[in-house]
């Protein structure tokens, strides 16, 4: 029997799917962010990847990993204690998918050592795209690539380690690492007593023979099914880091119990959990004491991740907000020809063109750091500055996007509601606002001198655009104030808003001024759209965002 139709039951003015879309070459920002950082020769590459990750199949993989949570497994069928965590397949393929890219190693070579040229800039270019995609499964990703940093401690650890991780293969079966194609690293650090503060960890380190037993607990241990982790605890010497493989040498599982998995509000895809060690087998990066020190060159680079992810996130946001209002009609117009809409999207545009420029350029800073000692005094005043800037700036900044689609942003059938949900955990994991600010703090006191120096050399990099002086001044004056601490939060955006407004200086001079005059030289307003724009520039910034 045929179905009665009703014409109210047609389907339209409704915005196509935005997939199956070139997620690097239609994102004219990035395209030049990279270009103007040293990466122009790996254009083609990143096109080629930002196909496969704008396609709807990748898009797909993204929302099924998230729908289908992974499972804790402590026992096997017999009762023996296994501790495997269980994902869907659509998990696996997003991680195979970023290993064959390199996002997990390609910043190394085949001996750990850095790159070179531009490949922390291309990588953050990929890691940049595949955020955008499903940010979950980032998390083991980061962690793997930045495990490096501190295990190039321990160099006769790191040469054993890196023929496993430095192949583009992911292996996703339980066996000990050295039997396998492709490793993941994970990260513990914090206890239910300390938290931040480490130096609280009560987690003790015993000598066995040339390796170490390890008792006690960690409250956050992120991505389970990692092949080995980097946890801290106390030896004799005080807090110290060390490797503990999932497997220990005989071949048998070691003794990582893991308690519970993490019911999070985002992030649902990546596993995260509690986790007792009784005994486990691990083996010392660095010197005992020294833990902080040693574990911290990890730290550095997830947290570069981290603002990198939040400007994906917020770059995802944009394109699905104005994809959507090119094709919806409201009131006779296309919403994106409504001049509160164009006001509203070319000022996030305005944000992510800026963002963009300045992650880019942090990039440059790692990757020049080994030959420069500007660029390394850069990365170390302004990564915690950009972490806390970006991180912070995505959840407010995504909210906006949904409310552009109005009640289709806000269901779980699009990707913006796990986008909201998604962009909080980057600026609570690798040290929240507070701590960033304070080692923003930090690096001041322990090398006034550099920080100046690079403070100087923004101001140069700003000199002309408007309220890039006063800025300089106002961060000049707040650093040196014996309650600084007090105003931290604020000086602290404005190094982040001067460093922007510089790197954009570096791509886009005419975008520059426009933000040093919306952000500098006035207080921006809390809500978008609240900013005059000419209409060409307007149009300028919507056609550069996503022509």
């Amino acid at each position: 029997m045929t179905q009665p139709s009703f014409a109210t039951h047609e389907v339209f003015n409704q915005s196509p799917p935005f997939e199956d879309v070139d997620l690097f070459m239609e994102d004219r920002p990035l395209v030049d962010a990279v270009k103007a950082n040293g990466g122009a020769a790996a254009e083609r590459e990143l096109s080629e990847f930002g196909k496969q990750w704008g396609s709807a199949a990748m898009a797909d993989r993204g929302r099924v990993a998230n729908e289908s949570t992974p499972k804790l497994r402590s026992f096997d069928a017999k009762g023996n204690r296994r501790d495997q965590v269980e994902f869907h397949p659509a998990y696996h393929e997003l991680m195979a998918h970023s290993a064959h890219a390199g996002v997990h190693n390609s910043t190394w070579t085949a001996s750990g050592k850095p790159a070179g040229d531009a490949a922390e800039v291309v990588r953050a270019a990929k890691f940049y795209m595949a955020a955008q995609v499903e940010t979950g499964h980032l998390c083991p990703i980061t962690m793997t690539r930045a495990s490096v940093g501190a295990l190039a401690m321990q160099p006769d650890l790191l040469d054993k380690v890196m023929p496993v991780l430095s192949t583009r293969s992911y292996d996703p079966s339980f066996a000990p690492w050295w039997q396998k194609r492709g490793m993941t690293l994970g990260m513990g650090m914090t206890e239910k007593q300390g938290g931040t503060d480490v130096r609280a960890n009560m987690t003790r380190a015993v000598r066995d023979d040339e390796a170490y037993r390890i008792t006690g607990h960690k409250w956050f241990m992120s991505a389970p099914m990692c092949d080995a982790f980097l946890v801290l605890a106390q030896a004799d010497e005080g807090l110290t880091c060390f490797f503990m493989p999932r497997f220990a040498p005989d071949g048998s599982v070691n003794a990582i119990q893991f308690q519970r998995l993490k019911d999070k509000l985002g992030n649902r895809s990546n596993a995260s959990s509690e986790v007792e060690f009784t005994g486990a087998y691990a083996e010392r990066i660095g010197e005992e004491g020294k833990g902080i020190r040693t574990i911290i060159q990890m730290v550095q680079l997830t947290r570069q991740d981290c603002a990198i992810a939040s400007v994906g996130l917020m770059r995802s946001g944009l394109a699905h907000a104005l994809h959507h209002a090119r094709h919806r009609s409201v009131f006779q117009k296309h919403l994106a020809d409504q001049p509160l809409m164009q006001a509203v999207l070319s000022d996030m545009a305005l944000h992510v063109e800026a963002s963009t420029a300045l992650v880019m350029r942090l990039c440059r800073a790692f990757d020049r750091t080994p030959h420069d000692a500007a660029e390394a005094a850069y990365m170390r005043l302004l990564t915690p500055a950009i972490k806390y800037w970006t991180c912070k700036s995505a959840p407010p900044f995504l909210y906006e996007a949904m409310e552009c689609l109005g009640g289709n942003g806000y269901v779980e059938d699009g990707i913006l509601a796990r986008h909201y949900r998604e962009a909080p955990v980057n600026a609570i994991w690798e040290g929240s606002g507070n701590v960033m600010c304070l080692d923003v703090l930090r690096a001041l006191s322990r090398e006034p001198e550099a920080a100046m120096a690079v403070l100087q050399s923004l101001a140069a990099e700003t000199k002309g655009l408007p309220g890039a002086g006063e800025t300089v001044a106002f961060i000049g004056k707040t650093f040196r104030r014996a309650d600084g601490e007090r105003v931290a939060r604020l000086a602290v955006e404005k190094l982040a808003l001067l460093a922007a407004a510089a790197a954009l200086n570096g791509v886009s001079p005419h975008n520059a001024e426009l933000f040093a005059g919306t952000r500098l030289a006035a207080n921006h307003a809390g809500m978008y759209g609240a900013v005059e724009l000419e209409s060409g520039e307007v149009r300028a910034l919507l056609e550069r965002a996503l022509p």
